[in-house]
């Protein structure tokens, strides 16, 4: 969603969402790009659609992004550019909240794509597994996808690869959201 403001973080339990994650050349969405992103809609809990793209970058992918998500400069190739793949994840995401882990990259990727090429914010609110495993597990040392994944008992296919993120994080959105919502009635009591 663009407009006038920038999404807020949320700590709330959600049915009706769509899970993002991105894949990039670096850290900084100023000097780095977007070379793949993905995203998973989710209705009642439940993944109804799934969006994957690889995406061709300006720059080089460094040999570190290369040796940690298996995405090489021959992979990207031929591949569209940011300006060609933006606006269909964008109307994919729609007005929908995103959730995702350590979601705050994704949104700053987002948010510097989006004030590059539209002028505007990417305004949707979201929310961050990683912030929600620190609230429900203060007692943890690690909050990474991969030591939800091996909390949760569940298992990730390819790890840092967008789409294999997206559904992994899904999964543990979903078993966290059932966490906090079984301590807030406590904390009510």
């Amino acid at each position: 969603m663009l407009g006038e403001h920038k999404g807020r973080s949320l700590m709330t339990s959600v049915d009706d969402y769509t899970v993002i994650d991105l894949e990039t050349t670096g850290l900084s969405p100023s000097m780095c790009e977007i070379i793949e992103c993905a995203a998973v809609r989710v209705r009642g809990g439940e993944v109804v659609d799934s969006y994957s793209r690889l995406v061709r970058p300006f720059i080089a992918v460094p040999a570190f992004i290369t040796g940690l998500t298996g995405i090489s400069n021959l992979m990207l190739r031929d591949e569209e550019d940011i300006e060609h793949v933006l606006p269909e994840y964008l109307d994919f995401i729609g007005d929908d909240i995103v959730v995702g882990h350590n979601v705050g990259f994704d949104v700053g990727f987002l948010c510097a794509a989006v004030r590059r090429m539209c002028g505007d914010e990417f305004a949707n609110d979201y929310i961050d597994n990683m912030r929600l495993s620190r609230r429900l597990y203060p007692q943890e040392r690690h909050h990474r996808l991969m030591d939800l994944e091996q909390r949760f008992g569940l298992h990730n296919d390819q790890a840092h690869r967008a789409l294999s993120d997206t559904i992994l994080t899904q999964k543990c959105y979903e078993i966290l959201k059932r966490e906090y919502a079984a301590r807030e009635k406590l904390f009510r009591r």
